[in-house]
């Protein structure tokens, strides 16, 4: 909700000055830890703090001198899209000693430091933890080795410790996402999407072990994003026996047309004994009882490298500057915290508390009580887990419940990234649910011309990595056709609609509800999945293909930059898609670093494109090389591209030159990301069985058809801050700016001060949002609960 001025809280007033902040990595090394080191240094020097980096983890606290180093803005330039960590980690024996925490707590106190930003792990943060506890006490100690003066026991007398949890495996409880897996998920599904053209090639079947020694979570995501036949993760060992089933499930899925197997083993794959399941004995009972052609590959190193995705580049960010906030907002009494991503929102969770229930599940899983282990890694896990399950076993003929129903879907407006795995989980989740699945060509176009045909359980297999859309789409809606189109319901008896697509499938989705009171044909449950990569849909934060759209935007930035490294100084202006909405250029800014992203939403003059060039003149006068400006399409009918191109090659003439990309098509292209893929994935699963609850609810016995004609059966399922939500269209009306096809409140443009701030503008930053210290809330076992979180 919007709050009334007076309560909103601006973090102008809140002043670093004269506290001393320390930023270090600790651990094993995540993509996205850099992108977090950034946004600490630059909020720290923002607020007015002095910043230090602490080299190489731990080791660097305790050895002190050259490894604690005072930062700049310029200390962290160009350090956004690299991976690992630049200021180095290391494993620290010497800190567990109480010696080795005395003569870091000496090196802290001799540069004034009192303020602690910890990334890492879950045994980084619980050893920060320690280090504050014992902090009083240490400096007692130094006084009497007549080490410090004493009045430095007053003046540095609490040390305050925020963390953020960068890791690829994703086993910090308490947090939906840690820095670092989604770009390991990244580097996961592009090993995957490869080997599966040279698995086609020669019938094969490939065994993959992805990192995870004791969480599954990136064996599971991976599977559920590339449809692997099998998975084996340590939280839920498989039952007795699950070598028959496994051969048993292959050789059905060759019988099947398949050319292919891909079965995925995290390394800490365990059976119900907790003996270890190997890779190699996986190949070894493959070719015995199958004889199929079996290859071995161990991703290893790989996913901790390489650049971070768009989206650990924007966690960490915004992650970094959340932290410096709760630095700024600490007292002696408040538990150290450690700042996470729950939804789409920041909050701040006590560090034991999720440090405790990470060791919990550790606990459950040595016990053998693995649905606890599974209970306590969140429902975000238990959920990816119970989608996998419905969505890669298929039941036989005789244990499928049989439904009667028909239901129908289709894509409707531009191609996105992640259709073809929505459309996938769709007729899968259907065909469990006992119903007739129908697939529609073209959108409403194809279905008045009555391109309707049944597709079965095999017909999708595959579809995951696919991008663009298989079953086709156009922009036309259906309100001309209503009547053909009522009559290719009846003609296939079809009984519910689900539409998977960007604005377009909005307003079609009115039409049709509009479209009631004259036909009876549109009384079934119909339900809408936002799947757009401009993300213009109204009554949801997220759509399916953006996040795929960002990472083509991030990369290209990325090459666009690096081709100006080593001539002069250079300025880009770069103008990305996305209709009237600057989703694709303010988040795409903020995780590419740019300078200033100019959007409709955000109006502008001329003024402050002056402002702009000028504040890059500055910048460039330092050790900054180059500039990157986004511009949103349709920002703004007169300063076009080609206006700030000119506009920046004049005024910055003699400074720096310019060069101006139009990145057009590109951002609509290519193989989904994991995020879209399991994005689209589960939310189509939710949006299934919601139809099938719908079906049941509105069906009339006595006249053996669906009615449904209230507004919650025509609904579009979105991702509010932190849940799913089905909402009936005719309510998100009034949300709507229909003239510029754009919801009326974007969260996003909360992050734009964000933006600004990471490229050194004065700003305004509404923070009332943030500060809140939550609690690690526990899943109790549920009766059949078949939500699906994100």
């Amino acid at each position: 909700m919007a709050q009334p001025e007076s309560k909103k809280i601006f973090f102008e007033n809140l002043s670093g000055a004269g506290k001393a902040i320390a930023v270090l990595t600790s651990g094993g090394d995540a993509q996205g830890m850099n992108a977090a080191v950034r946004a600490v240094v630059r909020m720290g020097l923002y607020v007015g703090a002095k910043v230090y980096f602490i080299h190489e983890g731990y080791q660097g606290m305790v050895d002190g001198g050259e490894n604690i180093v005072e930062a700049s803005w310029e200390s962290v330039s160009s350090m956004l899209q690299v991976g690992g960590t630049v200021i180095g980690s290391a494993r620290c024996k010497e800190f567990r000693t109480h010696e080795g925490r005395l003569k870091a707590a000496h090196n802290l106190v001799q540069q004034g430091i009192t303020n602690l930003c910890v990334i890492g792990g879950d045994g980084s943060l619980t050893g920060a933890n320690l280090f504050r506890e014992e902090w009083s006490g240490l400096l007692t100690e130094l006084v009497e080795q007549g080490l410090i003066e004493a009045d430095a026991v007053q003046k540095y007398s609490a040390l305050h410790i925020v963390g953020m949890v960068g890791s690829i495996d994703n086993d910090f409880c308490g947090t939906d996402m840690t820095i670092g897996t989604d770009s390991a998920l990244h580097r996961i599904i592009e090993v995957v999407d490869a080997i599966m053209t040279t698995a086609q090639s020669h019938q094969r079947t490939f065994v993959l072990e992805v990192m995870g020694r004791h969480c599954g979570y990136l064996a599971l995501v991976s599977a559920l994003a590339c449809g692997a036949d099998w998975v084996l993760i340590p939280e839920m060992p498989p039952e007795d026996g699950w070598e028959d089933k496994m051969c048993e499930k292959l050789s059905a899925n060759r019988a099947g047309m398949k050319r292919l197997n891909i079965i995925i083993v995290a390394e800490g794959a365990i059976d119900r004994s907790n003996r270890p399941i190997t890779t190699d004995y996986i190949k070894d009972l493959v070719v015995k009882c199958l004889g199929f052609d079996t290859r071995v590959t161990i991703l290893g190193h790989v996913q901790r490298g390489g650049t971070p995705s768009a989206f650990d580049r924007i966690l960490a960010s915004r992650m970094g500057v959340e932290a410096v906030l709760a630095l700024l907002e600490t007292t002696a009494n408040t538990p150290a915290c450690v700042v996470s991503l729950c939804g789409n929102q920041s909050v701040r969770l006590p560090l034991m508390e999720c440090v405790q229930m990470t060791q919990e599940v550790q606990r459950a899983m040595d016990g053998k009580r693995f649905e606890e282990a599974v209970r306590l890694r969140g429902r975000s896990f238990e959920n990816n887990l119970r989608t996998y399950k419905l969505l890669a076993h298929r039941k036989p003929e005789s244990e499928l419940p049989v439904s009667n129903f028909n239901v129908a879907v289709l894509n409707v407006g531009a191609p996105a990234a992640g259709m073809n795995a929505a459309v996938r989980s769709a007729v899968r989740v259907g065909i469990s649910e006992g119903h007739k699945m129908f697939a529609v060509s073209d959108g409403f176009e194809g279905f008045y011309k009555g391109q309707i045909k049944e597709i079965k359980w095999a017909d999708v297999g595959g579809w995951t990595g696919q991008g663009g859309t298989l079953l086709g789409t156009k922009r036309t809606l259906p309100g001309k056709h209503v009547d053909k189109i009522a009559e290719q319901m009846r003609l296939h008896n079809i009984n519910a609609l689900l539409i998977v697509g960007g604005f377009e499938a909005f307003e079609s989705l009115l039409q049709l509800y509009e479209a009631r009171a004259t036909h009876e044909d549109f009384c079934i449950p119909m339900c809408m999945l936002p799947a757009t990569i401009s993300n213009n849909v109204p009554g949801t934060d997220l759509s399916i293909g953006a996040d795929t759209a960002l990472n083509a935007i991030v990369e290209t930035c990325d090459r666009i930059k690096q081709s100006a490294s080593g001539t002069k100084r250079r300025v880009f202006i770069i103008e990305t898609m996305g209709g009237y909405c600057g989703y694709l250029a303010s988040v795409g800014g903020l995780a590419a670093g740019a300078d200033a992203a100019y959007i409709y939403e955000e109006p502008f003059d001329i003024r402050d494109l002056q402002a702009n060039v000028e504040h890059l003149t500055e910048k460039m006068k330092t050790s900054i090389q180059r500039g990157l400006v986004l511009r949103n399409e349709n920002c703004n009918e007169n300063y076009t591209t080609d206006f700030i191109y000119q506009l920046y090659s004049e005024e910055g003439r003699g400074v720096f030159d310019s060069r101006k990309n139009v990145l057009g098509h590109m951002q609509q292209g290519g193989a989904p990301s994991p995020f879209d893929r399991n994005f689209g994935t589960k939310i189509t699963a939710k949006a299934m069985q919601w139809v099938s609850k719908k079906l049941v609810e509105t069906y009339r016995q006595d006249e053996g058809r669906v009615f449904a004609n209230t507004e919650d059966t025509c609904c579009l399922l979105g991702m509010r801050r932190r849940a799913l939500v089905f909402q009936p269209v005719v309510q998100l009306k009034g949300e709507t700016d229909f003239v510029h096809r754009i919801p009326k409140e974007q969260w996003w443009l909360k992050l734009r001060p964000l933006m600004k701030i990471l490229a050194k503008y004065k700003t305004s930053y509404d923070v009332s949002d943030s500060g809140q210290l939550m609690h690690v809330v526990r899943n109790r076992p549920k009766e059949s609960d078949a939500s699906v979180a994100i």
